[in-house]
């Protein structure tokens, strides 16, 4: 093992015994490297002459650049397209999405979490995560109504095993007897689990109600008493977009501090909640009940970077330098709440046209109060053969993520257009029995 990765993993272990047993082996062997980055950052300080060290060129000691792609930059300087961001990042984003985190999330004030480190959106922290916490036989638990990508990466590159429960209870709200069931049987041959948990739900759109969330909390802190190493991962993709009677913050602000034996972990970005789904910027946090918190995640985060260093050296510079930008941006705020209101209305009416009695034979829809999508739950037919019939005969696209489960996603269809959709999915689902 490197000597760096050591020294990091010596760090964790003394700030928090639990995190470093959540470790996978690529996680305790991961590093950030003292190479051509580190004495770049070193040269940028001290070399007030000549920097003859990173891989770009300059004119007029400026980035080079064509003319042909400024053009398409405006107001934008070199530096903050052409060059290469850090790992982690650039500094005042990350401090900028930390604020935001916040405001979003009051229970966060005062809380000692991590400063977010930039991802490559959402499925690139989903990687960054599974390399630091998951190999080969560890157990991942999410709710049976799961994002495929999930057991892509988990199961597939990594060689979890994930071990789902069903999400709705009888009486239509989150499982929590369920989670609970799954929870102490896996533990109980398992003294490290990883918990997944995505609200806004996809594919459902569904999200807990306050009661809910905290029978939620009291599962996993129960489970940690009886010393359970926990990281439980909070995928807040579609974060914000809450329109009736959910909880109106991220879980994570209740679990980055809830207990020892558990490391929360936060995935967010711009994609969604800042509708810049090509920006492919995300961000990683994470939080943990410890005293000394700062080394704990600085190490972590020297961590994530080595994982970053690695793969894709960094995330994308303009990207980064537009959020940057917007989230400093009196308008950006005016403007995000004109957008929730539009898939407000869309959700709001969605559940008007649902009330129709004919629907009741052929589907009943699983709970959706949030997000992008919701979801049928066929009665007579099947998903993926519906789905095919209504693309190929109708032109309508759907996506059948289960036997008999038919994900729609409302964001993409105007409100006016609902009705209309809907009575196609129906008349292509007669058609099929």
């Amino acid at each position: 093992m490197d000597p760096l990765a050591i020294e990091l993993n010596e760090r964790i272990k003394s700030a928090s015994p639990a995190v470093y047993d959540c470790l996978s082996e690529q996680g305790k062997n991961m590093f950030f490297p003292a190479g051509i980055l580190t004495q770049s950052a070193e040269a940028k300080k001290k070399a007030h002459r000549y920097n003859a060290t990173i891989g770009i060129a300059l004119e007029g000691y400026k980035p080079m650049h064509l003319n042909v792609t400024k053009k398409f930059f405006n107001n934008l300087a070199p530096e903050d397209i052409y060059t290469y961001a850090p790992p982690g990042g650039r500094m005042k984003l990350r401090q900028l999405w930390k604020e935001k985190l916040i405001r979003n999330n009051p229970t966060l004030k005062g809380k000692q979490t991590s400063l977010p480190m930039v991802t490559s959106a959402l499925t690139h922290g989903l990687c960054i995560a599974g390399d630091m916490f998951i190999g080969p036989g560890d157990v991942v638990v999410v709710p049976d109504k799961l994002w495929g990508v999930y057991r892509l990466n988990f199961e597939t590159r990594k060689g979890g095993i994930i071990k789902t429960f069903p999400m709705f209870n009888d009486e239509g709200g989150f499982n929590v007897k369920a989670f609970k069931e799954t929870m102490a049987e896996q533990a109980r041959v398992c003294k490290k689990l990883m918990v997944v948990l995505s609200f806004p739900n996809n594919p459902t759109g569904y999200t807990p109600l306050p009661a809910e969330a905290q029978e939620i909390f009291s599962v996993v802190k129960s489970q940690a008493d009886q010393g359970t190493r926990l990281v439980v991962l909070s995928d807040d993709a579609y974060f914000g977009l809450f329109y009736e009677d959910s909880v109106k913050e991220s879980l994570f602000s209740v679990f980055c501090d809830l207990h020892e034996n558990v490391l929360a972990v936060k995935l967010d970005g711009a994609t969604k909640e800042s509708f810049a789904w090509g920006f492919r910027t995300g961000f990683i946090t994470f939080g943990n009940k410890c005293s000394d918190s700062s080394n704990l995640y600085s190490a972590l985060e020297m961590k994530c970077q080595g994982i970053v260093r690695c793969t894709i050296s960094s995330c994308n510079q303009p990207s980064q330098t537009v959020v940057e930008s917007i989230l400093q941006d009196p308008e950006y705020w005016v403007d995000l709440d004109t957008k929730f209101h539009i898939l407000k209305r869309r959700a709001l009416r969605l559940k008007e046209i649902l009330q129709n009695p004919k629907y009741d034979e052929i589907w009943s829809y699983y709970p959706f109060n949030s997000g992008y999508f919701m979801c049928l739950k066929l009665h007579r037919v099947e998903a993926e053969p519906l789905r095919l019939h209504l693309l190929d005969n109708y032109g309508v696209g759907t996506i059948a993520p289960g036997k008999r489960d038919l994900r729609i996603a409302f964001s993409c269809v105007e409100e006016e257009d609902l009705e209309e959709l809907f009575e196609l999915v129906y008349q292509g689902a007669r058609e099929l029995e």
